[in-house]
C-alpha cells in the first residue's frame, strides 16, 4: 500500500466532530497515540531488558498504525497529502546532509 491509497482509505474511517473542518481532533489524537507508542517503548526497557519480542513487535505495529491514522487525517484536514509530507521531509533531510547540518537542533538548519 502506498501513502495515497492509505490516506484515502483512512479518510473513509474518519468519524469525529466536524470532519473536514477540524484539525484539532486528529492533532490531539496524534499526540495521544504517540504517547502510547512511547509507553510501550518505556515498558520494553523497564520490563523486558530492551528486548522486542514478536508479541511486543505486533503491539508496536498496531500503535504505530494508530499514529499513522491520526497523522494521515491531520494532513487531510489541512489539505496536505502524506506524499507531500514525506517528500518535503526527505528533501529537508537530504539538504541538511549535503550541508553537513544533519546533527544539531533547530528547524532552519
Amino acid at each position: 500500500m502506498d501513502f495515497k491509497d492509505y490516506q484515502k482509505k483512512a479518510r473513509k474511517t474518519a468519524i469525529y466532530p466536524n470532519v473536514g473542518k477540524n484539525f484539532v481532533y486528529p492533532a490531539l489524537g496524534l499526540g495521544g497515540e504517540t504517547g502510547e507508542v512511547l509507553e510501550k517503548i518505556k515498558k520494553i526497557i523497564r520490563d523486558n531488558n530492551g528486548k522486542i519480542t514478536p508479541k511486543i513487535k505486533e503491539d508496536l505495529k498496531k500503535e504505530m498504525g494508530d499514529v499513522l491514522w491520526y497523522l494521515s487525517n491531520l494532513a487531510s484536514e489541512i489539505g496536505l497529502s502524506l506524499d507531500e509530507v514525506a517528500e518535503e521531509n526527505i528533501r529537508k533531510l537530504y539538504s541538511r546532509k549535503e550541508r553537513g547540518e544533519i546533527h544539531g537542533s533547530g528547524d532552519d538548519r
